[in-house]
């Protein structure tokens, strides 16, 4: 599948509004489940996604090198959903600016100066994929139309599989095989290091209408 500049930021407005419906799914009580993500519970995983939508938003408009807004919020009571819902704000905002894939990004994590098109493509799949840990953890079906599922699969095929680069401190898990037949979703989880079979109940459910 080939994505047009256009489309990648189409397509990750529609995962990144996806994880905000997961997100704001979350009961008071639900903040300490476990997530896909080991070793850290849905609060923990909230404040990062959190975190990496300042630092995107911040990098698309010239300021992504500043540790300052890469850094997850303070931990404090109340529903970390409201403070994920104002990230998303602020993100979409920058991404829906003119020209956004063309500029320059700083991705501190990265190590490095990305075009606003693969930056773009980054934060993409990593909200797809985060989306399904959120949904995974909380036990409900994660809602995405077949476009999105199948540009997530066609991105997962191009992030480097060098085990150096997975693993502990890196983005994704080492890949898991993928068996013949995988659907799209099934194909990007295992391709980024997550096994679908261990949270049975995030499957794949598709919104009225929406494209297969």
């Amino acid at each position: 599948m080939t994505t047009t500049e256009a489309d990648i930021v189409g397509l990750d407005r529609i995962a990144v509004q996806e994880s905000l419906r997961v997100v704001t799914s979350a009961r008071p009580q639900d903040w300490d489940r476990d997530t896909p993500c080991a070793g850290w519970t849905l609060r923990r995983l909230v404040a990062h996604m959190t975190a990496q939508h300042q630092g995107f938003a911040a990098a698309a408009r010239g300021a992504g090198a500043e540790a300052a807004h890469w850094r997850e919020p303070a931990a404090r009571p109340g529903d970390p959903g409201r403070t994920y819902r104002a990230a998303v704000t602020t993100v979409l905002a920058a991404f829906a600016e003119p020209g956004v894939t063309e500029r320059e990004f700083d991705l501190p994590e990265l190590a490095g100066s990305f075009p606003g098109r693969i930056a773009v493509g980054f934060h993409f799949i990593d909200y797809v994929v985060h989306a399904w840990d959120v949904a995974a953890s909380l036990g409900i079906g994660l809602e995405l139309p077949g476009s999105v599922l199948e540009a997530a699969s066609a991105v997962a095929r191009r992030v480097p599989a060098d085990p150096a680069l997975r693993g502990p401190g890196f983005a994704f898990a080492p890949a898991l095989d993928v068996p013949p037949g995988s659907d799209p979703m099934v194909e990007a989880l295992r391709l980024l290091g997550r096994d679908p079979d261990a949270w049975p109940s995030a499957h794949r459910r598709q919104r009225p209408g929406a494209p297969a």
